[in-house]
């Protein structure tokens, strides 16, 4: 064999071997090649999505946040509030309620000065009683006198 000849045939032989690869195995590997670029980019664009997706989640958590928490600074405003007027209305009876106890301790002092005052009277008039009898070196009789020792009260 020539080595022009063996040349030759080598080339038939690597150009049989291009077209079969170009016909037979390039298409497959390209549509191959082709289906994973394709879902290469389906995978990027859902990401894409599910980023911006993700950002107005946290976007829409973030206004449900404020709101919840302004919601819960009214609640604990009327709360205080409320708490508030619950202390006044509570001081307020408790003040009315020691100006009754005031008032209901004014009157039994009154009664009871008035009481020890008729007492007193009693005393002093028997005392005086005594004493005339002391000084007329007789025995008054209260029934018989019963006038005088009750102006002689009404004077003291």
């Amino acid at each position: 064999m020539n080595i022009n000849s063996t040349l030759f045939l080598q080339a038939v032989v690597f150009a049989i071997l291009v077209w079969f690869t170009m016909k037979f195995v390039w298409p497959p590997i390209t549509k191959a090649l082709d289906e994973r670029a394709q879902k290469i980019a389906d995978g990027l664009a859902a990401a894409d999505k599910a980023k911006s997706e993700l950002s107005s989640a946290n976007k829409r958590v973030e206004a449900e946040l404020a709101t919840s928490r302004t919601e819960t600074a009214a609640r604990l405003a009327d709360a205080d509030r409320r708490g508030q007027g619950i202390i006044e209305e509570a001081k307020a009876r408790a003040v009315e309620e020691a100006n009754k106890i005031i008032a209901a301790a004014q009157a039994e002092a009154g009664q009871q000065t008035v009481k020890a005052r008729e007492a007193l009277r009693e005393q002093v008039a028997l005392l005086a009683v005594k004493g005339a009898e002391q000084i007329l070196r007789k025995e008054v009789n209260a029934g018989v006198h019963a006038d005088l020792l009750s102006r002689l009260k009404t004077e003291l």
